[in-house]
């Protein structure tokens, strides 16, 4: 998982509550086991026609936003199902950030566990981010994570909160695998000293 930097970039509105993990990948493309690959199907049944043409309508289509790393959405953002190809599809086309008021609790963890940030901001305060996207569509946002900032275009700064050991892994580029690593040594000692006192166990 690659650290998390901080970063200056367009912030892509998707003005939706409740956008639920069956639309953030849609079932048909959970064949793969393989983390990588999923952002082609992000937000398919939303993203295009069904002759598999881009959707002019549909707000992720638009210029402005094609490169955005930061996706600006609605209440409860990852509700539904607990699959984690959800976090994978949206790492995998390009956004390391959402800002929201609320997520679904397991997409919410399994954010931190891809590489994502999850902003949790007020009701007042998302209201303003959207409306400065929709004033100046293709606008930036900077995310300052040690600082725990969120600085509009126009210069509007945003405090907010995180869990400080999720904010260290997201710094160090930590998932669960690479948190247990840091801990080789120990875990190389156990092993050498339960083949001494158990060898039956190592047959």
């Amino acid at each position: 998982m690659n650290p998390y930097t901080n970063h200056t970039s367009v912030a892509a509105l998707m003005d939706r509550s409740n956008v639920d993990t069956d639309q953030i990948i849609p079932k048909q493309f959970l064949k793969k086991v393989e983390r990588s690959g999923f952002g082609v199907h992000l937000f398919h049944d939303w993203r295009f026609n069904a002759d598999g043409s881009d959707n002019a309508e549909f707000e992720l289509n638009k210029d402005v936003f094609k490169n955005a790393k930061i996706l600006v959405t609605g209440d409860n953002f990852g509700c539904g199902s607990s699959r984690e190809h959800a976090p994978w599809a949206i790492e995998d086309y390009g956004f390391n950030t959402i800002i929201s008021t609320s997520y679904a609790d397991i997409f919410y963890n399994n954010c931190f566990k891809n590489g994502i940030l999850p902003i949790v901001v007020s009701r007042k305060e998302l209201d303003n981010l959207m409306q400065e996207i929709h004033s100046n569509e293709g606008t930036s946002f900077s995310i300052d994570l040690p600082e725990q900032t969120i600085t509009t275009g126009s210069g509007n700064i945003i405090k907010f909160d995180i869990d400080e050991f999720r904010k260290q892994n997201l710094l160090l580029g930590l998932d669960d695998i690479g948190m247990t690593l840091q801990n080789v040594d120990k875990i190389d000692e156990y092993e050498a000293r339960q083949q001494q006192t158990h060898p039956w166990l190592w047959k």
